[in-house]
């Protein structure tokens, strides 16, 4: 989709959002295959921006997901590449460019160093950046680094030796489908029904876990149902970790992720390590008591015993007396649901793209 011009209507009203850059263009780059957390904050973002009426310009691996999620926001210049990504470098250009992922931040470095165009990083897993002299000098030479928790932020901070930012990832705000909804607790009856929403990458996500919970509690409990939503490159060997279990499924990877949460009575994210564990914050959101590891950015918001139960990661019998805890304990559950909901309210993408604008404000070159 190519860009346009602002009308002089248009432009005011940018003005009134930017101050003294009302005509900034921001360059986001995503390169990844598939569609998982770092491409959805992507797309929340720049839709959200739009909405404030940002010139943007997204550059995007061709044939992915992304691609086509953007195609129809406003004021977007949409560029799909292809390998070798270098050969498309004329086509990363802007005021600002924004790196999504680690691919899109040496395209970013490369474009900078050509052009002294500043650039932003954004590093949205917790574990440590690569040794390389490139990845280095990408952190080091970025007008601004930005991690999605706190704890991504200092990994960066002590990485590079240099501040950076922390801006939280945002809620997804997943929309429902009552009649959906209401099959899926249907089919699942008078079960106590948990679900994982997650890339079924186990070196990360720590399914593998999950399963043995599923296993013991089909002896200890019966009532209690496993649910996991999602695909990835574990799903066979999870499958076959799995098999014969009469209590969890593999949902596979689903467009109304919304649903299964409504129709959920607790959700579990059993990582070994994560950015932020941006499924957490949509399940407080839908009204959900949450298990989690206490690993990276998700104690940042999931506070023990307060809003949900934090276990340490790999901890399969902590991770089996959370679940027995939010079966048995219908108060305990029911309190952690509420300050749940009052916890996701400060994650919402209007606070994430003001903290993004307020950054771009103040590495936009005089």
């Amino acid at each position: 989709m190519a860009g346009r011009y602002l009308s002089p209507f248009e432009h005011a009203k940018a003005e009134e959002r930017w101050g003294a850059y009302p005509l900034v263009q921001i360059c986001h780059i995503n390169l990844a295959r598939g569609y998982r957390g770092g491409e959805r904050q992507t797309e929340l973002l720049i839709r959200e921006l739009a909405r404030r009426e940002v010139v943007q310009r997204a550059v995007v691996r061709a044939g992915e997901p992304l691609a086509d999620r953007l195609a129809d926001v406003e004021r977007l210049t949409l560029i799909k590449l292809d390998k070798p990504f270098t050969a498309g470098l004329r086509h990363v250009k802007g005021d600002i460019l924004h790196a999504h992922e680690s691919r899109a931040a040496q395209l970013a470095w490369c474009r900078g160093w050509l052009s002294k165009t500043p650039y932003v990083v954004t590093r949205r897993i917790g574990k440590r950046p690569g040794n390389s002299w490139l990845t280095r000098s990408v952190y080091r030479r970025a007008a601004a680094c930005v991690g999605v928790a706190g704890s991504v932020a200092r990994t960066v901070a002590d990485y590079a030796h240099r501040d950076t930012d922390t801006i939280y990832s945002a809620l997804s705000d997943l929309p429902v489908d009552p009649q959906r909804r209401d099959q899926l607790r249907q089919r699942w009856g008078d079960a106590f029904v948990v679900v994982n929403v997650a890339a079924l990458v186990n070196s990360q996500k720590g399914q593998s876990h999950l399963i043995e919970v599923a296993r013991q509690a089909s002896i200890r409990e019966p009532r209690l149902h496993f649910v996991l939503v999602g695909s990835g490159k574990d799903r066979a060997i999870l499958e076959k970790q799995a098999s014969g279990l009469p209590n969890l499924e593999f949902a596979g990877f689903v467009d109304n992720v919304g649903d299964y949460l409504a129709a959920a009575d607790a959700f579990a994210l059993p990582s070994l390590h994560e950015g932020i564990g941006g499924a957490a914050l949509d399940a407080m959101n839908a009204g959900l008591p949450v298990i989690a590891s206490a690993v990276d950015g998700l104690p940042e918001f999931v506070e023990d015993g307060v809003n949900g139960i934090l276990v340490e990661p790999g901890d399969e019998q902590g991770l089996l007396a959370a679940t027995l805890r939010m079966f048995e304990d219908s108060t305990a559950r029911q309190r952690m649901a509420r300050a749940g909901r009052e916890t996701a309210l400060g994650f919402s993408v209007g606070h994430m793209a003001d903290a993004y604008q307020a950054l771009y404000r103040r590495i936009m070159p005089t």
